[in-house]
C-alpha cells in the first residue's frame, strides 16, 4: 500500500517550548504533540536555543538546508551537522542546545516512542536506486530534498514529486520488495517493537 502526503496537507504547529514552529508531515494514528508512537516533521531554526523536552522518545535529526547546526546534549556528547543530510541520534530527554553555524537551517525530525517503535534511517546524497524488503507491519517513508523519486512496489511504478512524503507498507500476505530511486533522499523504516 502506498500513500503520498503532499506539502499542501502538512500541518504547521508550535514547538512544545513555544520558541518556533514545526511542519508536521505525518504522525501515528491518534497521535498528538504530547502522545504519539512516531512523528515525522521539518523545523526551521533561526536562532540558537534549547530543544523541547521529549522525554520517553528517541530523536533523529537530519540537516536538510543551511550551513549547519551544532548540538550540545550537555552530557559530553556533541553532534556537528555541517553537511546536507548529516544526522544526529539522541534521547529526547537530553537537555540539548542547538547553535547555528552561519545562519538559519532546516532539519528533518524523526521521533519514536521508546519501547514502541524503532527507526532505521538512511540518507542518500547521490542519485541511487535503493531496494528494500520490509517485514509486514514495517512502515517505510521516503522524502527527497531535490528532484522527484520513483517508487516501484507491487508491480506498480509511482512518481513522487520533490517535497512530498511517501509512505509504503507491505500487507500481511504480501512481502514484495520496494525499490526507491532518487537523490538527496531520506528513507525511514519504522518497526513496531513487540
Amino acid at each position: 500500500m502506498i500513500t503520498i502526503f503532499s506539502a499542501a496537507k502538512f500541518k504547521t504547529i508550535p514547538w512544545k517550548n513555544g520558541l518556533g514552529h514545526t511542519t508536521e508531515l505525518a504522525i501515528s494514528d491518534g497521535g498528538n504533540l504530547d502522545d504519539f508512537d512516531w512523528r515525522l516533521s521539518i523545523a526551521s531554526v533561526v536562532n540558537d536555543g534549547d530543544f523541547s523536552n521529549f522525554a520517553g522518545y528517541q530523536r533523529n535529526l537530519i540537516l536538510i538546508e543551511g550551513n549547519g547546526l551544532i548540538l550540545d546534549h550537555r552530557n559530553g556528547d556533541v553532534d556537528k551537522l555541517t553537511k546536507l543530510l548529516d544526522i544526529s541520534h539522541f534521547d529526547g530527554a537530553s537537555k540539548t542546545h542547538g547553535a547555528l553555524v552561519n545562519g538559519g537551517i532546516k532539519d528533518f525530525n524523526i521521533m519514536t516512542k521508546q519501547g514502541s517503535f524503532a527507526a532505521q534511517i538512511d540518507t542518500y546524497p547521490a542519485k541511487k536506486q535503493v531496494s528494500l524488503s520490509p517485514n509486514s507491519g514495517t512502515l517505510v517513508f521516503a522524502y527527497s530534498l531535490s528532484g522527484d523519486m520513483t517508487i516501484e512496489h507491487d508491480k506498480n511504478t509511482t512518481n513522487v514529486t520533490e517535497g512530498a512524503l511517501v509512505q509504503l507498507e507491505n500487507q500481511a500476505d504480501n512481502q514484495s520488495a520496494i525499490t526507491i530511486t532518487g537523490e538527496n533522499m531520506i528513507i525511514i523504516q519504522l518497526t513496531e517493537l513487540q
